[in-house]
This record gives structure tokens, sequence and C-alpha cells, in this order.
């Protein structure tokens, strides 16, 4: 067995070995230990036996301890302080307990009690911990404890992150959140990466991979409780803005890697295409109309049996011809690969044998789940290295060695819910959230061993902490294709950005079959020539077109989903495929300015679909705004979500004036407008003090791009880092790409270059100064 890659290896340690942490407390017998990661960055871990409270982080986290530059100190009133320059953490002096009162014996706990205060570099407070819990109880047959922790709230304080969920709202305070992996959640899949953000500028990163309750700002505190666990182990993370927070966590869990260049422009899919023959023609639609294109999807049951790990010859005869020729063409290749394996399959029986399938308490492989029709076979237990290992193994030979470029690793959550079997590394129970990201690094450092000059993509259903790492793009799962589930999809994106996540968007359209209640007004769409839908539905076009709007203004662009007919841009009617068309060329016309931003998350960590609370802190009518966000530092965007609307209104936040798109006109921040939206429109807004640079019509992002334009929105002096590689190779990753600074003086009124662009074009000839009305 080949020796797993060191990125991989690095996750399993949990981060470094804590020999010795800067403050390690006892107050009357509940063990405090303070870990610093950064000046701003700092662990905390609380047990009842320095074992546990000394013992390394869990799985996620990579950064090793830095204690540089911070200092303990013992306050006179006996508490203990560790500082640097941007943090001060204090454990909270506890005097000797009393003998309980007759109330205090009957609520008595069985835990010391531990107070820890976060403050800024000055004093200022941040946060307090003020109470730490374990309950003990069994799970899974295992004796275990219930743990959790409790922290102070400010009045006007909000809370955003936490995953995945599709509620409806950005805002989490006074809401509990159930943060699992769960497919079936009512609203839309659950997914859990315990990252809770403040508006305060705090970010507490919960080290614990059971299911996990969180209600933030409920009752004036913030409560964690985790279900299986033996201590408590949280982050908090500080800093003067949101980017500072993401840099923190990016320190923690892992670099966001670059996406090949081909991963912002459009990923076709549909479920699911039955031929090769069909999925061809569907590829040479798109070159034949001149349409944009760079990724075609084959989704699953393209194989034999669930498990065999094929490619069924009957229905896809040439596989590698057939990715020679999409190749030719410029696009790429992605492939479904599921971790199920049926009874019958050719793999079950060693699978079972090596113990590498979930397992019930006697040892046997668990063979579906008594719910849904759809979860017959066992599911891979990508906990174990040489599970993972054969796993790529099987997906280099079998698979991408007919010409499949990238993986779709589907079931991520997993599909099979682990509660109450076993992993080899422990209870479903103690991991439940864990499985995505031991399934897409064991992919991504095997793509990174055997393909070192290959930039590699996943598409993954779900995320734990650092799941980014593996350079997995995500979706908000098998959503219904309503315009109830199309509003769902805003704020469930921002929240998952907000959790480190950034490359988050939603099938385009919705999953499940279009079949939606009837419509409330007539259809901006004339449903003529439509073949993705029913008579019953005919406003589903007008749908599609508003869902395609608002994913061209989100970091990947997917059509995807169970149609009755076809899924491509003109099988929604021949009204709306020159609406869809334009949209697209506008998503091609913008890659230098995507893709710039891809570089950025690269090198910060901070997601470029943004909730607006990240860019206008000091304006509070955005703290629960879900409907609008940033994309990038230009863009302000409000997706239209209700069906027969051409308008919407839109909040323009204070400190900035504001372009329309469409018109140039200027307006000032601060204020609601009424935004037109006929049914060719989606409103954007451009900040002013903002560089847009644009490009060139091209076909893929294998063709050569020139700048067609840079456009710049007066309002304040700014600047903008053109970035370009060449797309496809990790050569960026040693500094290869090609990178210009773009820079406005507002009072000059002049743009300038730090040196050539990546394009070898002059600046001055593509600026275009927009005069507002």
């Amino acid at each position: 067995m080949k020796a797993i890659g060191a990125t991989w290896a690095a996750i399993l340690l949990g981060g470094s070995a804590l020999a010795a942490p800067l403050a390690s407390v006892d107050r009357h017998g509940s063990v405090v230990a303070i870990e610093p990661y950064a000046p701003n960055v700092v662990r905390v871990t609380i047990a009842l036996d320095h074992t546990l409270s000394d013992a390394a982080p869990g799985y996620g986290v990579v950064a090793k301890a830095n204690a540089s530059g911070w200092t303990r100190s013992t306050n006179g009133d006996g508490g203990d302080r560790l500082a640097s320059g941007s943090m001060q953490v204090t454990v909270e002096p506890q005097p000797w307990p009393a003998a309980p009162t007759q109330m205090a014996r009957y609520c008595a706990s069985a835990l010391p009690p531990v107070a820890i205060s976060i403050a800024d570099g000055a004093g200022k407070p941040i946060v307090r911990m003020k109470g730490w819990e374990m309950a003990p109880h069994t799970v899974n047959d295992e004796k275990t404890f219930r743990i959790g922790a409790t922290f102070t709230v400010t009045p006007n304080e909000h809370f955003y992150g936490l995953g995945q969920n599709q509620e409806g709202k950005l805002d989490l305070r006074g809401r509990t959140i159930d943060c699992r992996h769960y497919y079936d959640a009512p609203a839309g899949e659950t997914v859990c990466v315990p990252v809770l953000v403040s508006s305060n500028n705090y970010m507490i990163v919960w080290d614990n991979p059971s299911v996990t309750t969180v209600s933030p700002g409920l009752h004036n505190s913030t409560h964690f409780q985790s279900e299986v666990g033996e201590r408590v182990s949280f982050f908090v993370v500080t800093g003067n803005n949101s980017d500072e927070l993401y840099k923190g966590y990016r320190l923690l869990t892992g670099v966001t890697p670059l996406p090949p260049k081909a991963a912002f422009g459009l990923i076709q899919s549909k479920a699911r295409y039955e031929r090769q023959a069909e999925l061809m023609a569907v590829a040479e639609g798109y070159r034949s109309r001149q349409y944009p294109l760079d990724i075609m999807v084959l989704d699953w049951f393209h194989w034999t049996r669930m498990g065999q790990m094929d490619i069924d010859r009957t229905f896809f005869p040439d596989p590698a011809g057939m990715n020679r020729q999409l190749h030719d063409w410029g696009m790429k290749s992605i492939i479904s690969v599921w971790p199920r394996y049926e009874r019958e399959g050719r793999y079950f029986d060693m699978l079972a044998s090596k113990g590498w399938l979930l397992k019930d308490k006697d040892g046997n492989p668990v063979d579906g789940l008594p719910v849904r029709y759809d979860r017959a076979g066992a599911l891979l237990d990508s906990t174990n290295p040489e599970a993972r290992e054969w796993f790529w193994g099987k997906i280099r030979d079998n698979i991408l060695a007919q010409g499949f470029d990238y993986t779709w690793l589907d079931e991520t959550e997993p599909d099979l819910i682990p509660d109450g079997y076993q992993f080899s590394i422990g209870s479903g129970d103690r991991y439940h959230n864990l499985f995505p990201l031991v399934h897409t690094m064991g992919v991504a450092d095997g793509s990174a061993r055997d393909r070192p000059d290959f930039r590699n993509l996943i598409l993954a259903r779900a995320a734990y902490l650092g799941t980014q790492a593996s350079g997995a793009i995500f979706w908000t799962s098998d959503v219904f294709s309503t315009w109830e589930a199309l509003r769902r999809q805003v704020p469930a994106n921002l929240n998952m950005a907000a959790s480190g996540i950034a490359y988050t968007s939603s099938d385009t359209g919705g999953w499940q079959v279009p079949s939606g209640p009837a419509a409330q007004h007539p259809p901006l769409i004339d449903p003529a020539g439509a073949v993705s839908t029913g008579r019953n539905y005919p406003d589903y076009p007008e749908l599609f077109v508003r869902w395609f709007q608002l994913n061209s203004f989100t970091p990947t662009l997917r059509i995807h989903g169970d149609r009755p007919g076809g899924s491509a841009i003109w099988e929604y009617g021949t009204a709306a495929e020159p609406i869809l068309a334009d949209w697209l060329r506008l998503r091609y016309q913008l890659m230098p300015y995507l893709y710039a931003m891809g570089r950025q998350t690269y090198e910060t960590g901070a997601p470029f679909m943004r909730a607006l609370f990240m860019d206008f802190p000091n304006d509070p009518a955005v703290a629960a705004i879900g409907d609008q966000y940033m994309f990038g530092p230009a863009f302000l965007v409000a997706p239209v979500t209700d069906q027969g609307a051409t308008s919407r209104r839109v909040y323009l936040p204070a400190g900035s004036d504001w372009y329309d798109w469409w018109t140039d006109k200027r307006f000032t921040g601060g204020q609601w407008i009424d935004a037109a939206a006929p049914i060719e429109r989606m409103p954007l807004f451009v900040r002013a003090g903002s560089i847009v640079p644009l490009g060139t019509p091209v076909q893929n992002t294998t063709q050569k791009q020139s700048l067609s334009e840079i456009r710049v929105y007066p309002g304040r002096s700014t600047t903008f880092a053109l970035y370009d590689d060449d797309g496809v190779t990790n050569a960026y990753k040693n500094g290869t790409g090609k990178s210009a600074t773009l820079r406005w003086d507002d009072g000059a009124g002049r743009l300038s270059a730090s040196g050539t662009l990546p394009t070898g074009q002059a600046p001055a000839a593509l600026v275009k100064i927009v005069r507002g009305q």
C-alpha cells in the first residue's frame, strides 16, 4: 500500500502534538489549556485531566501551535492572563467552593466552574466563555459525555456561518441550529461546518465532529453542545475586520486552492445523460451555437452496478474517445463516483472481508438503511486510510484512465447515516460530521501524488472543517425546483461561505423534477418550445432564468437537475434562450474579475461571495439582509426570487455611492430603492471606487482571452490585482502566474498599472470611466 499524501498526513495528526501549552491552569479540578496559534488565534481546551486537555486538536486542524509574541502573567486576583499584541486571554480566578445551599444541592454541577475572557490587545472585551458542561450518557453502546460551553453576547450582536442551513434566514441570532449533515432536512440538506462568525469580529471554531446544536444569541448567550466527547475544545479568532478572521481560519484548517480556470465557466450537467451520444450532442450543441461551455458532467448510473466503479460500455461505448473529443473542443469532464457498494458488485466481498465498510456493532457491513428506497448498498469507510487509498486507486485506474478530468464525490454526508454504526476510527455518532473531510481529502491527496502537475477539482455535496483544502466546490444538494427553494439558496450560500467554504452554489433550476404550485402571476417567459418542464408548470422557464441570473454571480455556475427533457440553455424555450445566452456571455466577460477573486481567496482564505455584514460592519441595516450580497469588492447582487416580479426593493449600504450596472445611474448609499427588474435583468450595482476588468468573448477558458475594457467607477481611490496563469497546472503555487496591480487615483482621475498586464496589453487604451447619471 502506498503512503498517503503529506496533506492528509497533516490532517490525520490533527495539528501539532501539544507537549506543553503556554498555560495549563487547574481550577479546582477543571484543567484549562491555552494554546496560541497566532497573535489573534488561540485554542482553549477544558477537561478533567491533563491527558485530554493537553492532547492535540481533532480532525481538520492542520496548523501548528505558535506562541511567538505571547506572554503569560498572573493577576493580583489570582487569574491567569496570556497576551499578545492582538489578544488577551484571561482564565478567571475561581473562589474556593463554599458549602452548597439547599438549592445548590438540588441543582449541583459535577464540574468545577471555568470562565475565560477574551479581549483585544488593548484590553477591550470581545467575548467571554462563562461556563462549560459534561453530562454523562451512553451513545452507540459507548459511555461518553454530552459536552458544551456557553458564551456571552452583546445586545446588537449578530451571528453567521455554521455551514449550510436552508431555513431561509441569514442572521442566526435567537435560533437553534442543528449542526449535522442531514440529506433529508425538511428545508433542504444541512451541512455542519462548526464555524460561528460574530458581527463583533470574532470567530469560534468548534472542535468536535459529533452532532452539535448551537444557539447563537438565544436568551442572551450563545450555547454549543455536542453529543459525544470527553473535553471541550474550541478556537477563538479575532480581528479588525472579517478578512482577518478568514486569514485565521485559513491558518488553522488549510488553504483554499485556486480551482482550474474551467471551474469558473459553465458546468453543464443533467440527472442524467443516459448515453454517450446524448452527452456529446449537448456539448456539440453549445459549440455549434457558439455558447460558452467549459465542463460536461456525467452523473450517476453510468456504471453497470452500484459499486462496480466502471463505465457501462453498452451506453458509453468509447469513453476515452468521448473525452478526447471534448478536449479537442476545449472542454473538460467531471464524472460521478459514489462510495456505495451493492452486495452483488465485484468489490463488496473484498471490502467486507477487509473491514473497509461501515459496520454494525457485530462487525457486519451495513447494507442500506430502513428509510428511503434509494439507499441500497454499503458505505465505504473513508475514515480508514487503506480504504481511501484503494478508492483513489480504482478511480485512477478504472475511470480517470478513460480521460475524465475531475471527480464528483457524491454522497459525502454520507447519505447512509452513520449513527448507531462503526467507522474504523470509532463510532459513527462520535464522528458523525467527519466523512466529507476524509473522503474528499483521500482523493485530493491521491491526485496530488499521482498527477502532481494537474490542478484537480472535486465536486462535493457536504463539508466539514478543512474540507475547502481538498480543492472541492460545493452545492446545496438536491433542492426542489420551486420559487421557495430559490429564495432559500441565497442565505444558505452566504452562511456556507461565511463558514470558510468559499466555493458554494446550487443546482441552477433546482434538482427535483420541475413541479411547482400554480403561478400567482402571468409568467414572464413564454414556455413555448421548452422541453425541460411539463405543461402544468408554465412559469418554470421564468424560474430557471432567475436562478441562472443568480448563479451567474456565485463562485461556480452549474446547470443540473432531473428534467423531463433536456437541461441545456436552449431547452427552456425560445423566449428564455436569448436571455440565458446573454447572461452566460456576461459570466465569461467577467472571467478576468472572477479568476482574480479566486486568486485572492487562495491567498487570504476570505470568500468572495460575501454577506453584506462583512464589508459594511458599521451599517446596522445590513445585519439581517439575506437576499443581497457582495460578489467580490465591486458588485452588489440583488437576485429576483419572486414569480412575476419586475422590480424589487434593494438596500444600498451606507458609506459608499453605488452605480446601476445597467444604466450607470449613481445613487447615494444608506437608502432603499425600488430597482427595475424586467425578466432580462437582475438588479446589479457597482460600488463607487471599483475597478472591473472585462474580457473578450471566448468559447471556453482554454482560449486566450484579452481584456476588452477596464471599467472604473469613481468615488474613491482603489486598487485591483489582476491575475492570470495557465489555468490547468499547479504551477501557480510556485508563483509562476502573471499579475499586475491596477491603481485608480480618484483625485487625479487616472488609472495606472504596476507593470505589464497579464494579457500583455497596455491599460491606457482599455480604460472606460463610468461618469454616472
